[in-house]
């Protein structure tokens, strides 16, 4: 090859080099930003040709799946939820006109088929994927269910999780939604009584009441505060934050030890024990259930919640005034959501360690090959093996004797803390 024409295709080749690097960037790297622009609708249109990924539930029942609607020269397809309702918050909604939300929004990348691995980048380069992804879960059709008939129409939310791998079972929140009419009803659905599209288990905020003494507990046993048999005195009225605090039903209490202080929820032992503790060392313990950040759960950042101590929208730090004793009781300030009482529940359930709560369970090729496996996740060692076994026993107190018996199943054993608010 002679001089000039080397140089001619030296040129050409840098050309083209810079030219692909260049596409590369726009059509991969900056993929996200472009596609999450909501000026971009031609992005949003592509992804209408491509049927997206199905979600079934863990027994086997489809939640989400693409359906092709006429018009147009080629093909396109709309989002359709067979079971309505069912897990309306969990799955959230896909809709070129409305945007997304919930699991549709966060693996939007994988049920559109656009993700980051190496095929996705591919099928990026040679014309885009001809489907998405599927989207396995752990969501459990009929455990949802039993979950809403018990809530009886009533406002609020039921979650469950398999303590030693975070999997989220149930996610049921009332009032809920029907996905399918989210395109012709997302005016009325913002402005309904009752807020349907709040996520309850995750944005909601509750007063948690004496379910919190849980994570009060944790903090005495596991930094060597109390055992199960200590005495603390549990006599009432006591002052507690410079005003005054009473037993429920005028319960003029007495030294108790405290297990039992537990099984029959006595605040003024309880509000003590925080102020024993300290504010530095339960907002410790708080923080290691998971309080004060949002969850670490596959779910979009904008429709979580983190718990703790609120002043307005803003959280209050241990080094602040605070009365820790009613704290310590689920008392004060304190704001959670379910999700996050979902997690407490299952730390003391998995030894003191946990998991990060997971909805997701696997990415799945069109051809049914696995592309990736959600797998657990620990998220915190809450407290010691040994402070956790103790905390369960007590815990199973509280059903078997105390106030909790309502909570007992026939041959099953059942732990649980009671709370009012």
């Amino acid at each position: 090859m002679n001089r000039p024409i080397a140089r001619i295709f030296g040129l050409f080749t840098l050309l083209f080099a810079a030219l692909f690097l260049s596409t590369s960037m726009w059509s991969v790297f900056e993929a996200e930003g472009l596609e999450n622009n909501p000026d971009n609708r031609r992005a949003l249109l592509e992804q209408e040709t491509i049927p997206r990924g199905v979600i079934p539930s863990a027994d086997g029942e489809d939640l989400a799946v693409s359906e092709q609607v006429a018009g147009g020269e080629e093909p396109r397809f709309e989002r359709r939820y067979p079971e309505g309702s069912l897990f309306s918050h969990a799955l959230g909604y896909s809709f070129t006109e409305v945007g997304r939300s919930g699991l549709e929004q966060f693996y939007n990348d994988s049920l559109s088929g656009q993700g980051d691995d190496l095929e996705s980048l591919f099928g990026d380069l040679t014309g885009g994927p001809e489907a998405g992804d599927d989207l396995t879960t752990r969501l459990d059709a009929e455990a949802q269910r039993t979950a809403l008939e018990a809530l009886g129409g009533q406002a609020g939310s039921v979650v469950a999780l398999e303590p030693d791998t975070g999997k989220v079972l149930v996610m049921a929140s009332l009032p809920d939604f029907d996905p399918n009419a989210v395109p012709d009803q997302l005016d009325e659905l913002n402005q309904a009584e009752g807020s349907p599209l709040l996520n309850r288990a995750t944005q909601a905020r509750y007063q948690p009441g004496s379910t919190f003494k849980v994570v009060t507990a944790a903090a005495a046993l596991d930094s060597g505060e109390a055992t199960p048999d200590s005495i603390l005195d549990g006599s009432s009225p006591a002052i507690i934050g410079g005003a005054p605090l009473e037993n429920a039903e005028g319960d003029a209490g007495g030294a108790v030890s405290f297990s039992d202080a537990l099984t029959f929820s006595v605040n003024t032992a309880f509000a003590r024990l925080g102020e024993d503790l300290g504010a530095e060392t339960l907002f410790e313990y708080m923080q290691r259930f998971g309080f004060e950040r949002p969850p670490p759960i596959d779910y979009p950042s904008s429709q979580l919640f983190a718990s703790g101590v609120y002043e307005g929208d803003e959280l209050v730090q241990a080094d602040e005034p605070v009365d820790i004793g009613r704290v310590a009781i689920g008392q004060e300030r304190l704001q959670v959501t379910p999700l996050q009482m979902a997690m407490v529940a299952a730390a003391v359930a998995n030894g003191g360690e946990l998991m990060a709560p997971r909805l997701g369970d696997a990415i799945v090729a069109p051809d049914g090959r696995v592309k990736d496996r959600i797998g657990p996740a620990s998220a915190s060692q809450v407290m010691s093996a040994e402070a956790a076994d103790a905390l369960a026993e007590m815990m199973l107190r509280v059903v078997n004797e105390g106030t909790g018996t309502a909570a007992q199943i026939e041959g099953v054993e059942v732990a649980g803390k009671t709370g009012t608010a």
